[in-house]
């Protein structure tokens, strides 16, 4: 049994859909609402499908899109970002998924796309085409009475207030918010209209109705906004009219660590609730600090987010910054060809480039798409016979030169 590979067309593109929602296991429903909105925000060109061959359904899917994401030092590389990859149960094994991906890793190189990136559903499938997981998030359940907070006073008296505002004023505020985040945090990535649309409401998809939210937005005492949150609340009650609801954050930015903090204490100072379920944070987040006592917060999700596979290693080691000087003979393996070689790495002067010296270390691609944001740790990695040291101190040099002070962040599913 053999199948067509390609971008699909407008009257193709329901039966993607509905192989992307049954591959997931969703609702198989597809609307004409959802085709409608695909079509205005996504390029047909870069959704491809595989089709049988024999009944021409469409049993595979895979599409990509242009993005930004900002890595250490604040520089913002062009990327491509992978999506909505899935093979139905009835046509695994066969291949198809490394056609696609195989064929569109090639085609993003030839774009000029500087790496890939995803977020993998499953762990074991992307490492075979080079990936690595370069980002983690974290997310923690505060029982808001074991916090210690005053509770009394929902803002901390730092000359800052909080307003409730509504979606149209949260669209015109998180836009700015975020990118003011994105160019101090590597690992964030861009978003676009669609994703602040999707976010607030303004538009919906009928596969996955809009649920209403609240927007808080924290200003400093002059005024500036520094910081936002979207949250939703349950409505959870005993008998006796004891409330039991949990508040759930759904988007939380913010510029400042007072704006953070404040925004924090306000979500645990809202009356009826008992629990605070935070989100999708950083795993280094302040958050359980800013609680008289961080016990309050118990972590329950502690997971990869980001993954990358670098495409242009020159471009790409040379655009982020480093926090220690020192120079690295990186020997690169990519069995897939787009990416292998023998680089120089000069931490202290930023650059990087190809050489016939010796090499100090040798790593796959995954292995460094793993280390490229400042969040892998080379020792790691090398105790895993994932990289291996042909130069003695060449491991301790390559963990200090790749490492950030704060690690690296991606908020946002995709």
């Amino acid at each position: 049994m053999s199948a067509d590979i390609r971008p699909v067309t407008e009257s193709e593109l329901a039966a993607w859909l509905r192989t992307v929602q049954t591959a997931f296991l969703s609702s198989p429903l597809v609307t004409d609402g959802d085709v409608a909105q695909r079509i205005k925000y996504n390029d047909l060109n870069r959704m491809v499908g595989a089709f049988d061959s024999d009944t021409g359904g469409c049993v595979a899917t895979f599409r990509t899109f242009a993005q930004e994401l900002t890595v250490p030092g604040g520089a913002v590389l062009p990327a491509n970002a992978v999506s909505a990859v899935s093979v139905l149960p009835t046509h695994r094994r066969r291949g198809l998924l490394t056609r696609m991906m195989t064929a569109d890793l090639a085609a993003a190189k030839e774009r000029g796309d500087v790496l890939a990136t995803l977020i993998a559903a499953e762990y074991p499938i992307y490492g075979r085409y080079g990936f690595g997981p370069a980002t983690s998030t974290a997310e923690w359940e505060i029982d808001v009475a074991r916090t210690g907070l005053d509770r009394s006073r929902p803002v901390p008296d730092d000359g800052g207030r909080i307003d409730l505002v509504d979606a149209a004023a949260a669209r015109r505020t998180g836009p700015e918010l975020h990118e003011r985040l994105r160019a101090a945090t590597p690992g964030v990535v861009d978003r676009d209209e669609r994703w602040w649309s999707l976010a607030t409401g303004l538009e919906a998809l009928d596969s996955r109705p809009y649920k209403e939210k609240y927007f808080a937005v924290y200003r400093s005492a002059d005024g500036e906004a520094q910081g936002y949150a979207a949250y939703r609340a349950d409505d959870h009650w005993t008998d006796a009219k004891v409330p039991l609801n949990t508040v759930h954050v759904t988007d939380l930015l913010a510029v400042t660590p007072q704006a953070e903090r404040a925004l924090w204490h306000f979500l645990c100072s809202i009356d009826w609730v008992l629990k605070v379920r935070t989100g999708y944070r950083p795993p280094d987040d302040l958050l359980p600090q800013f609680l008289p006592d961080p016990r309050a917060a118990r972590t329950v999700t502690a997971v990869d987010m980001l993954w990358v596979r670098l495409l242009d290693v020159v471009r790409a080691l040379g655009a982020r910054t480093y926090e220690v000087p020192g120079r690295l003979v990186l020997e690169v393996e990519d069995p897939q060809g787009l990416a292998a070689g023998r680089y120089l790495l000069d931490a202290g002067a930023g650059t990087c480039g190809t050489t016939d010296a010796d090499p100090d270390l040798v790593l796959g691609i995954g292995a460094l798409g793993a280390l490229y944001l400042g969040d892998g740790s080379a020792a790691r990695l090398a105790a895993l016979g994932l990289v291996r040291e042909l130069r003695p101190g060449a491991v301790a040099l390559a963990d200090a030169v790749f490492r950030t002070a704060r690690r690296p962040w991606c908020p946002d599913v995709f």
